[in-house]
Order: structure tokens, then C-alpha cells, then sequence
């Protein structure tokens, strides 16, 4: 049975609260259609709550731009581990960890599909930066060297049943036929969700 978003996010929270350090990096990763997204904004809200400093980072924000997709052949596969700038992500996660300073990250603003840059920034005196997106405990390049910075690692799943599922109601959200759709979560969505199961380092907190 798959928990709630609140419920997850709350388990997760008794997790990070005993993290030592004063600054905490925090992955949290799964497929698409997990609901890492969710989790992460719950988990952020409860930190806050509970008189903490805290922040969410996606992973989105380093999505190819389209025409750049185009240019490769990609845009059907959008999503996938090669239509992320998977350098660009692991670079900013390295600042965030390593620079005592104010760092300015892009966003994705899913309404336009496109990434901004210089959207958003986060204050060097943040103390729970929680990084969020399908490939965050992928092994092989570039995401594999993600894991040195993390101080811990979420990893969030549901049955493949589940997530496609998930995966539909997206589409239709976004007003796209129920033919449409299945070609969508079929082709692509499904498809990157296994290759993340598959290709993924256990984390430390499993929920």
C-alpha cells in the first residue's frame, strides 16, 4: 500500500532531524510519478513548522531547452537522463555544498516547458537544502558523483501499477487524449521510471 504524501514526508522528517552537521544535503529521489515533488514541498513545510531553515531545489530547472532537444533527436524522450544538463546539476549541487555563499539556481516553469535561469536563490544560511528529481542516486556519469555531497539520501517509490497510473492523470491535467497519453507514459514516462528502479544506489531512508 502506498502511504500519502504526508505520511512519507513525516517519516522522512524523523529521519532528517537526527542528521549531524550543521548544514544538511538532502536527495530525494525515485521515479517519475513517485511523488518526490510532493514529498519534498510537505517535508519543507514541516521543517519550517518545526523552526528550521529549509529549501527545496528540483532538478528540473536543468532540463534541456526544446529547441536543443530538437536539434538532438530528444524531445520525445524528454525526461530522460540525456535531456537533463546532468553536468550543470551536479556542478550546482558541488557549490551548494562546498561555497559558504548566496547560490542563484534555475527553475523550471512546467506552464511555459522551459527552464529559467536565475529564477531562483538560495541563502547561504539555509541549514536543509532538499534536492529533489528522478536521477539524484543514478550510478554512472555525471549523477554519480552526486552521492559524495549528499548528506543523506530519500529514495520514494510506488508499484509500476501505481505510477502509471500517476503518470496518466498527468497527461490528462495537461489535456492530452487518453490515446495520446498512453503513447506518452508508454514511450517514454515508463520507461525512464524502470530505468531509474534498475540503475539507482540504495538510499538511506526507503519509503
Amino acid at each position: 500500500m502506498t502511504l500519502p504524501p504526508e505520511k512519507l514526508a513525516r517519516q522522512a522528517l524523523d529521519h532528517v532531524l537526527r542528521l549531524p552537521g550543521q548544514r544538511k544535503l538532502i536527495a530525494i529521489a525515485g521515479p517519475p510519478g513517485s511523488g518526490k515533488s510532493t514529498v519534498a514541498e510537505v517535508l519543507n513545510r514541516l521543517l519550517r513548522e518545526d523552526g528550521k531553515t529549509s529549501a527545496v531545489v528540483p532538478m528540473d530547472g536543468f532540463h534541456l531547452d526544446n529547441a536543443v532537444l530538437d536539434a538532438r533527436g530528444l524531445r520525445k524522450r524528454k525526461g530522460a537522463p540525456e535531456t537533463f544538463d546532468g553536468a550543470g546539476f551536479c556542478n550546482l549541487v558541488k557549490r551548494i555544498a562546498t561555497e559558504g555563499a548566496d547560490i542563484v539556481y534555475p527553475v523550471f516553469d512546467r506552464s511555459r516547458d522551459i527552464a529559467i535561469a536565475g529564477a531562483a536563490v538560495l541563502s547561504k544560511d539555509v541549514e536543509y537544502v532538499l534536492f529533489e528529481g528522478n536521477y539524484l542516486a543514478l550510478n554512472g556519469d555525471p549523477w554519480g558523483q552526486l552521492a559524495q555531497y549528499w548528506t543523506s539520501s530519500v529514495w520514494i517509490d510506488a508499484p509500476i501499477d501505481e505510477l502509471e497510473r500517476r503518470l496518466m492523470q498527468r497527461w490528462f491535467d495537461e489535456g492530452l487524449s487518453e490515446t495520446d497519453a498512453r503513447i506518452k507514459v508508454g514511450e517514454n514516462d515508463l520507461p525512464n521510471a524502470k530505468f531509474v528502479q534498475d540503475n539507482s544506489r540504495t538510499c538511506d531512508l526507503i519509503l
